[in-house]
């Protein structure tokens, strides 16, 4: 049996895979990554298998479905994000009407709102409902046996008379070293050089060493919706062979993404995974970065950049206590200083994330976080505004406040495919937080200190200077428009 799962034709270097899908301002294009570790475990139970990736691969509708008309799968798998929920509902219909296949949709919108996504169009089979990797293999089974889906755990389906149904959730996947490495999945289906992180070397992979997050942060939408909050793990030794695989077998790739939502979640395991890379020497071999709390002590920092880590993620958020307890952070603001003054003294890079436009936020309280930025001092920096994603605390709560300005899930995102603003509240509307975003933006990176500290870093690393020619140009051409938009606004 033919399976075709697909990132669907969308804006160009749309990033459906990130946590806020998007086009970013700096050139990021994530990896199908759940799609990857799903074409993995298809393939791997003897299904023929197709995986493409449309805005990575610059492809148009009328490319995937000539693609799938030579391919002739009797499965198609669509990915979903919100802001192109209507997009890929379209692309999906279109190849069910070129195939006669059975199309299924996945991903975190799906996940949040099956039966309003079915009900968007009747040539939608059916739509998985949370992480999907064993709900499409027993779904692929029971399509090529012609059974019926009644008992396939972790769908929503349409019957044959156009009834739905939601079946009985599955039990997320607690054995995690028995799915495949999706860089194996990427050597095989993809092309490494479509895909950049505009913090990492270049060309880089992403991988996930554990699914789940134990944190409750009201936006996140991966662990309330898509995979839950419990923090299940691979084995140290599982994750280290699978840098090992990239080192032999992807030897163009200079850095590793580690995607998880929080590694630093476990530290012993941390340690673990980073002595085991220093043990077997591929800590010399290769760079990697990842996700981390603020938590994070300075020991393991050291650790970590002696095995090989170049950059820590943190979620700094806000400058402001009271925003950050709002939104259930579970983080001081000491703790952050403290965070940004250990990764100075660890000698590792810090790409810093701050949101504006939390529970209780203001334009004085957004001003605090803008500044605390510019005092944690980060070497790159992101300023997202609130985006509140069905499924999450947050929405519940822009909803039932009646802060929402809209309910077309288009508009999630600006008609350039950036992240949109659509939370309006007394005193700070959705127009104010996305200035006050790009304000934000504007204040950080047009610091002579942000400028001279760059050039130094360029002046001591090849690498660092590829990654910032690659990443500089489309991100200040994007500075440059808003910086042109806020004199129009001021005239």
């Amino acid at each position: 049996m033919k399976i075709l799962l697909l990132n669907p034709p969308f804006l160009p270097k749309y990033s459906r895979n990130s946590r806020s899908p998007s086009v970013t301002k700096a050139g990021t294009i994530y990896y199908p990554i759940w799609l990857s570790y799903a074409t993995g475990v298809l393939e791997n139970e003897g299904f023929e298998v197709k995986l493409v990736d449309g805005p990575a691969q610059k492809l148009a509708l009328e490319d995937v479905i000539k693609i799938a008309k030579e391919f002739a799968p009797e499965m198609i798998v669509v990915d979903t994000s919100t802001p192109s929920i209507y997009n890929d509902v379209k692309v999906a219909a279109k190849l069910k009407k070129a195939t006669g296949a059975f199309v299924v949709l996945v991903g975190t919108h799906v996940s949040a709102l099956p039966k309003e996504t079915l009900k968007l169009d009747k040539n939608i089979d059916a739509v998985t409902i949370h992480e999907y990797d064993y709900t499409l293999l027993e779904l692929a089974r029971s399509i090529e046996e012609k059974k019926g889906l009644r008992d396939v755990k972790g769908i929503a389906f349409r019957g044959k008379r156009g009834k739905i149904f939601v079946n009985q959730p599955r039990e997320m996947i607690e054995n995690l070293d028995e799915l495949p490495f999706a860089s194996a999945v990427y050597k095989k289906h993809l092309n490494i050089r479509d895909y950049f992180y505009s913090s990492a070397n270049y060309p880089m992979v992403m991988i996930i060493t554990g699914r789940g997050c134990p944190f409750r942060c009201i936006w996140c939408n991966w662990p309330q919706v898509f995979q839950g909050h419990k923090y299940r793990l691979r084995s140290a030794e599982n994750v280290v062979e699978e840098f090992k695989y990239i080192v032999e077998n992807l030897s163009e790739v200079k850095e590793v993404g580690i995607e998880d939502d929080t590694l630093t979640a476990d530290i012993d395991r941390v340690r673990k995974i980073c002595n085991l890379l220093i043990e077997k020497g591929i800590n010399k071999k290769i760079k990697w970065y990842a996700n981390v709390r603020v938590t994070l002590d300075l020991v393991t920092m050291r650790i970590m950049k002696e095995a090989g880590c170049r950059v820590l993620i943190p979620g700094y958020e806000s400058g402001v206590q009271e925003l950050l307890n709002n939104a259930h952070k579970g983080i001081t603001l000491e703790q952050s200083r403290e965070f940004a003054k250990n990764a100075k003294k660890a000698g590792l890079f810090v790409h810093g994330c701050f949101i504006i436009g939390l529970p209780g936020e203001t334009k004085e309280t957004a001003r605090r976080t803008i500044e605390f930025a510019k005092e944690l001092d980060p070497d790159d920096a992101q300023f997202f505004p609130l985006i509140v994603y069905p499924g999450t605390e947050a929405y519940e709560w822009a909803q039932k406040n009646k802060y929402l300005i809209t309910n077309d899930f288009s508009k999630w995102n600006t008609k350039e495919g950036w992240l949109n603003c659509l939370v309006s509240r007394p005193g700070l509307t959705n127009k104010e937080v996305f200035e006050l975003s790009n304000q934000a933006k504007l204040e950080f990176y047009l610091r002579p200190k942000y400028f001279f500290k760059t050039l130094k870093e360029m002046l001591t690393s090849w690498s660092e200077t590829m990654r910032v020619l690659k990443a500089s140009p489309i991100f200040f051409r994007y500075l440059l428009k808003i910086t042109t938009e806020k004199k129009e606004l001021i005239k």
